[in-house]
C-alpha cells in the first residue's frame, strides 16, 4: 500500500492518470510529452544545498489553484478522495486544465507532503501536466490558498518512475518541512497499457505572500 502520513493509498495511486487516450484515439503521435532529463534528478539533501532557503510553515488551509509558468500552468484544483478501492482518485478526465489535491492529507504549505496530480492528456489532446516532464531545477510553483495567501515552490527534482519500480516512501514519505509532490503519468507508451510510468515533480517552499 501507498501511504500519505496515516491514509492509505493503493498501488494504483497514479494508474487512472496514465492511460494515454489521446495516443490510443488518435495514433502516435511525433510531439509525445516531455520526460525529465537524468540531470533533473533528486540529489542527496545532506551534501547539496537546497535551491532555496526554506521557508516558515502556514497554517492549514485548502488550495484552489496552481500555477507553474515556466510549463504555462494556470489551473484549478479540486478536492481528490480515494475510489472504493483505496487507490487515489483523479480529476474528470474531460477537464483537461483541471488538477486535483489529496484532500485527506497536507495542504500545500503547512509542514508535511502534499500531493497534487493531473492527467497528461486526454481523448483531445494534451491535458493539464502535459509539459510537467520539462520543468526544471529551481523553477517556482505558486499555490493559491483559500485563505487568501500563495505558498511559493522551489523544484528540487523532476524524476520518472516505472510504475512497478515507484518509490513509495521516497514520494509520499512524511517530511518535516512544507513539501509538495506534483505527479502525472510519463515513461514509455504502450497502445496496450498506456503510459508505463510516473513523472514526479519534488518541490519544498521557499515563500509566501
Amino acid at each position: 500500500m501507498r501511504r500519505v502520513k496515516d491514509t492509505a493509498i493503493a498501488a494504483v495511486t497514479a494508474v487512472a492518470l496514465c492511460s494515454g487516450a489521446w495516443l490510443l484515439v488518435g495514433g502516435d503521435h511525433p510531439d509525445a510529452p516531455p520526460q525529465p532529463s537524468a540531470a533533473q534528478a533528486r540529489t542527496d539533501r545532506a551534501g547539496q544545498a537546497d535551491r532555496g532557503a526554506a521557508a516558515p510553515a502556514l497554517p492549514p488551509s485548502p488550495p484552489d489553484r496552481i500555477r507553474v509558468p515556466a510549463i504555462g500552468v494556470d489551473a484549478p484544483l479540486t478536492g481528490l478522495g480515494l475510489t472504493g478501492t483505496g487507490s487515489l482518485d483523479v480529476p474528470p478526465a474531460e477537464k483537461k486544465n483541471l488538477a486535483g489535491w489529496y484532500e485527506a492529507g497536507t495542504t500545500p504549505g503547512e509542514t508535511g507532503t502534499a500531493i497534487v496530480a493531473g492527467h497528461v492528456d486526454n481523448a483531445e489532446g494534451p491535458a493539464v501536466f502535459y509539459r510537467l516532464g520539462a520543468l526544471e531545477k529551481g523553477a517556482a510553483i505558486e499555490v493559491d490558498r483559500r485563505d487568501g495567501g500563495v505558498a511559493v515552490f522551489t523544484v528540487d527534482a523532476v524524476e520518472v518512475y516505472a510504475a512497478d519500480a515507484f518509490p513509495d516512501e521516497k514520494v509520499y514519505g512524511a517530511a518535516d518541512r512544507p513539501e509538495l509532490r506534483v505527479i502525472t503519468c510519463g515513461g514509455p507508451y504502450s497502445r496496450s497499457t498506456g503510459y508505463q510510468g510516473n513523472v514526479v515533480v519534488f518541490a519544498h517552499l521557499t515563500g509566501s505572500r
